[in-house]
Order: C-alpha cells, then structure tokens, then sequence
C-alpha cells in the first residue's frame, strides 16, 4: 500500500497529541500547547497517511528558528545552518513499513535545497539500538551526546551532510525555480530561502 506524506491539518492536532505520547520513552511527551507552537512556529510539520489513517508525523525546522529545546540549542551552539528534526513519531503497528525513510526522504528533499545538514537526536535508553542503526543507514553520524536540561535525559547528537546542498546554492542561490514541489512550506511558515535567511 503507498503512503502519502503531506502537511498536517489543524483538525489533525488532537490525534497528532495521542500518537506522540503514545510513542514511548524514546520520545518526549507533549502538551496541546507545545503542539499547537509547533503548528504555528514549525517551518516543515508533516504527516504520513497509510491506508487512508495517520501513520506518523514528522516535525522540523532551521537553524534560524527561535526554537527553546535544549537540544536544538545545543546544536546551534556548535554548527552553522542546519535543518533540525525535532521530533518524528511513527504509530506502532506502522513501524517497519517504510514510513519513516518515507519521511526522512521527503523531508532530506525538502532541506537540501535550503541547508547544507540535518541533524536530530536520539535519546540513549534502553532498546536504542534500532533507532541508531536506522540513522546510521540514512547517513547520520554521531557529532556528541547532550544531557536535556529539561528531562536529565542523555541524547546522542547526529548530522547528516547534504551533499547536494553546495550544487543547489552555487547554481540558483537563493532564487529557486518557482516550482511547487520547490516552494511548499506550510502556510503561516516563512521559507528561509525566499525570506533571505541563508547567508
């Protein structure tokens, strides 16, 4: 069966809330009104349909974001333009069906055209092994490990170079073809490239 990835909806907000804090320990809880910033604040904020129901989401942003985690600062600290998963939450009984290098596809496409890397992290818990072999096959490499001021938590800090990033910046710089596929930042969202925030 395909799976859709698109931008979420609003009235997706409520089931988005129960899938992450149903997601387990390798994931933060949320609250409906860390949802909701992330709904108005985050530049790429996705879902994945699989047989016509939620499957998973996927949220990020860049490194110009006034994001408070401690991890994304952590991050900001010690690299220059990044795109930064946040969080990606897959529902249970999709896990190991290609949703998430479905996400991690479409949201690679969507940063390479506007940063140079990615970067995300994973918390260091039982059981985390998965998670980090499934990193590590899309190119992630461990840069450090940060212990969350929020939680106590230890996370290894990964990146992801965009090999394509250099090519897309010499060739169109910050004017890229006006293409839809190019331009879909969620509405409400500003797209870095057409704002002007890449140096």
């Amino acid at each position: 069966m395909s799976i859709v990835v698109r931008d979420v909806l609003e009235h997706e907000l409520d089931s988005i809330l129960a899938l992450n804090n149903a997601a387990g320990p390798a994931i933060l809880p949320l609250d409906a009104n860390r949802l909701k910033y992330f709904f108005e604040a985050a530049e790429y904020f996705r879902v994945a349909e699989r047989d016509g129901t939620l499957a998973g989401f996927l949220i990020g942003m860049g490194d110009a974001s006034d994001h408070d985690s401690s991890n994304f600062r952590w991050f900001r600290a010690r690299h220059s333009e990044f795109f930064y998963i946040d969080r990606i939450v897959v529902a249970s009984r999709r896990r190991g069906g290609g949703v998430g290098r479905a996400f991690y596809a479409d949201a690679q496409s969507y940063a390479e055209l506007r940063y140079p890397q990615m970067a995300c992290e994973v918390l260091l818990q039982g059981g985390t092994d998965p998670v980090m072999l499934f990193h590590g096959t899309f190119g992630f490499n461990e840069v450090g490990q940060h212990a969350m001021e929020e939680t106590g938590l230890r996370a290894s800090m990964l990146i992801k170079p965009l090999c394509s990033y250099p090519w897309v910046r010499e060739t169109y710089g910050r004017d890229l073809p006006a293409e839809a596929w190019v331009h879909a930042p969620r509405s409400g969202t500003r797209d870095p490239v057409r704002a002007g925030a890449r140096a």
